[in-house]
């Protein structure tokens, strides 16, 4: 349970928020430039320390490691106790690498409030690192909704036109179902005699009833943040109105944070109500995979068709989660890795585009190719990624759910699969548009291919894409035991 790593959990967690502080205080006017070096030393220094802890995890064991405990409020017996298993571990470095592009993404094109913009993203790292490491269900309740406030000001304060409206939206959104959630781990506390952690909630006999109505509480939470179909509809306008950096973090990792909750607190904590309302969860996650595929299709923004694409690709992890089979559960969390690469590059792509002609829009261009080579190969390999081709890690995770659920029933499989269709049809189509084509004005003649900034950060993202695809073994491992696990603990019938 316990490591001789001392306090490298909390460093995972305070050293970007420690950072992010650091920022705000040395960014006067005139000093963007260190800002921004010092903000980015922050980040590669929050993905340094996960090195030891990645090297020294044992994959075998069963149960938490690295763990760290201390009171915090005693009054309620809530605890400042912190503990990760491959589950956490796969999410947090996909949550640090983000980081770092984020932090490179804005280099050149943030110049107001420079310092106020990189520590949001600092802070809302190192809060997100605290979602994934808590063992106590009062301080994952607080982080979870921590995280609204940094992402609430990077959409309102750096965002579109109506960017007041969709933060708003967002903000609204996302509290709304988690005060239900809240009310759910007060009963659970009260249950368990006054415990909060979330260990002790997994061993307590549960009612049918109650088992039900905490499903529906826990779920209204982490389905807005997914989001499932049919509270989906912030996340668009989420997406158009943010900066580059808040859709990457957006897409790439806050949108994990569902996924998590549902592996973390819902099937363990709740495993008979689980099962008897998964059927109705793989109803939602297929309408997301299916019908939010061909809403892809129409999309004339490209933000808004990668936010679309998004929401049909998280269906996928929903499925796999639900159908209750190792198959499945561990194509979800491959899902839900991959697609926080393949999101986090398009937005980036959409982004490079965008600082160049300030548009977004599909119809505004054609024909990059011929004066952006570079970019239009490395926007193939995403694009390609985004379709699900084998040998990118987008084909990993949908095959290994395609094959969970083909165990489970045909029809599944056969309504999940149709993603590789339709993600193909609006992917490729967007692309086909975008770049190949008749250089439509001198504006698309006169743009520049990526510089070395832009393209170090594409091709890092292009390697990750295609290592997993062709070598996903390594995440495999990690997640191995959280997979055994978590379906051991779903299996027990709690009434």
């Amino acid at each position: 349970m316990s490591t001789n790593i001392i306090g490298s959990l909390s460093l995972i967690v305070w050293l970007p928020i420690f950072f992010g502080i650091v920022v705000l205080m040395i960014g006067q006017d005139g000093r963007e430039q260190l800002v921004r070096w010092v903000s980015l030393v922050g980040s590669i220094l929050g993905a340094l320390v996960l090195v030891p802890v990645w090297t020294q995890f044992d994959q075998t064991q069963t149960g938490f490691q690295f763990v760290e405990s201390m009171p915090w409020i005693d009054t309620f017996n809530i605890n400042y106790h912190l503990g990760i298993d491959g589950l956490s571990l796969i999410l947090i470095l996909l949550n640090v690498v983000t980081t770092i592009l984020v932090i490179i993404a804005g280099w050149e094109v943030i110049t107001k409030r420079v310092s106020q913009y990189y520590a949001s993203f600092l802070i809302l790292s190192g809060i997100i690192n605290g979602v994934f490491c808590s063992l106590d269900a009062m301080l994952f309740y607080v982080f979870f909704e921590a995280t609204l406030i940094p992402m609430f000001l990077i959409i309102g304060i750096w965002g579109g036109p109506n960017r007041v409206y969709a933060a708003i939206k967002f903000f609204l959104y996302t509290l709304a179902g988690s005060l239900l959630t809240l009310v759910a781990l007060i009963y659970l506390y009260r249950l368990s005699a006054g415990s909060f952690s979330i260990a002790d909630f997994y061993l307590l006999p549960i009612p049918q009833s109650a088992q039900l109505l905490i499903f529906i509480a826990l779920f209204a939470a982490f389905a807005v943040k997914i989001p499932m179909w049919p509270v989906h509809t912030w996340l668009p306008d989420a997406h158009v109105e943010a900066p580059t950096g808040g859709s990457v973090v957006l897409a790439a990792v806050m949108l994990k944070l569902g996924g998590y909750g549902f592996l973390r607190l819902s099937l363990p904590i709740v495993p008979d109500a689980a099962r008897e309302l998964a059927p109705l969860v793989i109803a939602l996650s297929l309408i997301a995979i299916v019908y939010i595929g061909f809403v892809a299709l129409i999309q004339r923004d490209m933000k808004k068709l990668i936010a679309y694409s998004s929401i049909s690709h998280m269906g996928f992890v929903t499925l796999g989660i639900f159908i209750f089979n190792a198959e499945g559960m561990q194509g979800a969390i491959i899902q839900m890795v991959s697609h926080g690469f393949i999101s986090a590059a398009l937005f980036l792509c959409v982004g490079v585009l965008y600082d160049r002609l300030h548009s977004r829009q599909i119809a505004d261009y054609g024909g990059v190719v011929n004066s952006m080579p570079k970019f239009a190969a490395l926007f193939l390999v995403f694009a390609m990624a985004n379709a699900g081709l084998p040998g990118t890690s987008g084909f990993v995770g949908e095959f290994f759910v395609i094959m969970g659920a083909m165990s489970n029933n045909f029809w599944f499989a056969f309504a999940a699969a149709m993603t590789l269709i339709l993600g193909a049809a609006y992917t490729l189509w967007m692309y086909k548009r975008v770049v190949f084509g008749q250089v439509t004005s001198d504006r698309i003649a006169d743009l520049k291919d990526v510089n070395a900034r832009e393209f170090s950060m594409l091709l890092v993202l292009a390697f990750v894409v295609i290592g997993v695809g062709l070598y996903p073994k390594p995440f495999t491992d990690v997640i191995g035991t959280s997979v055994t696990t978590i379906l051991e603990l779903s299996s027990v019938i709690k009434y």
